[in-house]
């Protein structure tokens, strides 16, 4: 089976600074994938190399077999969505014409949305809970509001892959749980899920792999009970030798918290 995206010895830099350095990776269709690190590791710029909106210094990064750098944004856009942490609406744009610029990859010039652009808007609205939300200002919604809001963005493309930068941003234990809920939703639907998080205790019984990114490490892939690891973890996160103990302790309730 092809893969929806493939890394191939993919390096990227800021400046002087190595992020990324020879990444093997592929996401195939179905996968629900969580994109684990310490701060600065790459995590963001993993999903924007897939997204298309950053190139890589080496390698290639390839939607369904094509290079990204030789697709238009609006191509890539038609198979990839990308939500990003923070969205900025300098206007006040209700939830539904927010949702709105989703259909912009499908739109022709100086056409407006048909029948098939509103009933994908009215199911990805649906999908996340937000329907009864379309005529809200989005700049007056609360967190958990948004971040569902910002994922139907994403799914009015109707999207095979969906990019997620730190979906439980800002969010209390009730919405990180929704949030899971509506991740493993989409998964069933068939949208393969890659998304960055910063809380491991979410990780099991949604996502079936991880990707673990450590500064001037190579990146490690394998299941929640593979790379979940404190010996693993405490090397990664560079965790003093003293915190182990509390790190042992974090990993043996992950399961608790979550239930």
């Amino acid at each position: 089976m092809k893969p929806l995206i493939e890394f191939a010895q993919v390096g990227f830099a800021y400046g002087d600074r190595n992020i990324l350095r020879d990444m093997d990776a592929s996401v195939f269709k179905n996968q629900c994938i969580a994109v684990v690190g310490p701060n600065g590791a790459g995590k963001t710029t993993l999903l924007r190399l897939a997204a298309g909106t950053l190139a890589p210094a080496c390698g290639q990064v390839t939607l369904k077999g094509t290079d990204l750098r030789s697709l238009k944004q609006r191509e890539i856009a038609r198979s990839v969505a990308f939500v990003p942490q923070n969205v900025e609406v300098p206007f006040s744009f209700t939830v539904e014409q927010f949702v709105e610029q989703g259909r912009t990859p499908f739109l022709k010039m100086f056409g407006g949305l048909c029948s098939a652009d509103y009933e994908a808007m009215r199911r990805a609205m649906e999908l996340t809970d937000t329907w009864l939300l379309r005529s809200r200002v989005f700049n007056e919604l609360s967190g958990g509001e948004r971040q569902r809001a910002k994922i139907a963005l994403g799914l009015a493309q109707q999207p095979q892959l969906l990019l997620l930068d730190e979906p439980m941003q800002h969010l209390d234990i009730g919405r990180q749980f929704e949030m899971i809920d509506l991740i493993d939703l989409l998964r069933r639907q068939g949208i393969a899920i890659v998304a960055s998080m910063h809380d491991l205790a979410l990780i099991e019984g949604t996502f079936s792999s991880v990707w673990l990114m450590s500064p001037g490490e190579p990146m490690r892939q394998g299941s929640p009970d593979e790379i979940l690891r404190p010996e693993i973890l405490e090397i990664a996160f560079n965790c003093l030798p003293r915190h182990r103990p509390r790190l042992l302790e974090r990993m043996r309730n992950r399961m608790e918290h979550v239930l």
